[in-house]
């Protein structure tokens, strides 16, 4: 079976992607870039292997043999689902996959942000940073004993929870599903059957309403799909409502927030400090009033960039290229 992945990948990673049995599946890679390359490819695909570029319906139908295209990661929503669904492509995710690359990176924001760990090995780089300036570290903090509230509560949240618990710190989140819930007398339920890549410490974390979240948390980071519901989500007012002197860490998307006002709240020290790794255009245009901010860490997307990513989404993909050929169902599928 010929799928295509359109992705400007690095060199460890096409390697994890050339381990695929091509008896089961072929994957021809291209640059992002080589738009009449990947046209050409389309011609003879089967298969659509999406990252991060949106897969519209134009795109399915330049490719008449398509039955489906396989999201890497979990959200879908740059794919034209209704499309897909009209003319009989599957759409599939691949929940877990990402799980322990995506809550890390967050971990890793959420550090960067209290012990300004940017700035001040910037300092040291340019050779006037020994010892680092007063001002970066006044109010430098730790995880533990801060509350952190979550925003969602699938597998990336409850793999962080664990963490976060074990560093000290007093966890809380918020899910859309049951906005309040006692704390779980059986952590086990809480865990996803389909987060099949190794399972999450037991963790018992009290769920509240968001604007109980907001309010108390010390640290918010972001686990929710972007939906009509969930687009600005963390909006001005509900920034208005948070801590002040908090921390925003975004690994989820961009367009959760209202980003004018999340800049306007740095500004103005009401929030301390974000981490993002999604914004709402990438790449982001020049001038961003975030990334010209300096009480913002920011990445390119790459929480879920790891080899062990990959590894774990090429054995995805070559079973449900399998399950396609014999007619079987296949796993995790949207549409």
């Amino acid at each position: 079976m010929r799928a295509v992945l359109p992705y400007d990948a690095p060199p460890s990673i096409r390697a994890v992607v050339a381990e695929a049995d091509p008896a089961v599946v072929e994957i021809v890679r291209l640059d992002e870039a080589d738009r009449q390359g990947l046209l050409r490819e389309l011609g003879s695909a089967e298969v659509l292997l999406h990252v991060l570029a949106p897969v519209t319906a134009a795109l399915m139908r330049a490719a008449p043999r398509l039955r489906l295209v396989h999201k890497i990661g979990v959200g879908v929503d740059a794919i034209d689902l209704a499309h897909a669904e009209a003319n009989g492509i599957a759409v599939c995710n691949m929940p877990g996959t990402n799980t322990a690359a995506v809550a890390e990176l967050a971990l890793g924001l959420m550090l960067a942000c209290l012990r300004r760990i940017v700035p001040i090995a910037g300092g040291v780089r340019a050779g006037g940073g020994w010892p680092a300036r007063p001002e970066l570290i006044d109010g430098a903090g730790e995880i533990g004993q801060r509350c952190v509230g979550l925003v969602g509560y699938g597998a990336v949240a409850r793999r962080l929870a664990a963490v976060l618990r074990a560093l000290g710190a007093r966890v809380i989140a918020h899910s859309r599903d049951n906005g309040v819930r006692p704390l779980a007398s059986n952590a086990e339920a809480l865990i996803s059957p389909s987060d099949a890549r190794g399972p999450t410490p037991p963790c018992d974390v009290e769920l509240v309403p968001l604007d109980r979240l907001l309010a108390e948390a010390d640290i918010v980071s972001l686990h929710v799909p972007l939906t009509a519901e969930t687009r600005g989500l963390l909006s001005r007012e509900r920034i208005r409502r948070m801590k002040p002197g908090a921390i925003v860490v975004n690994t989820a998307r961009g367009p959760l927030i209202d980003e004018a006002a999340l800049a306007e709240a740095l500004e103005r020290r009401h929030i301390a400090a974000a981490g993002l790794d999604v914004l709402a255009d990438e790449p982001p245009r020049p001038g961003h009033p975030l990334l010209a901010s300096p009480h913002v860490v920011a990445t390119p997307h790459i929480a879920w960039l790891t080899d062990g990513t990959w590894r774990r989404s090429v054995a995805v993909i070559a079973e449900n290229c399998r399950r396609l050929a014999a007619g079987e169902p296949l796993l995790n599928r949207v549409v």
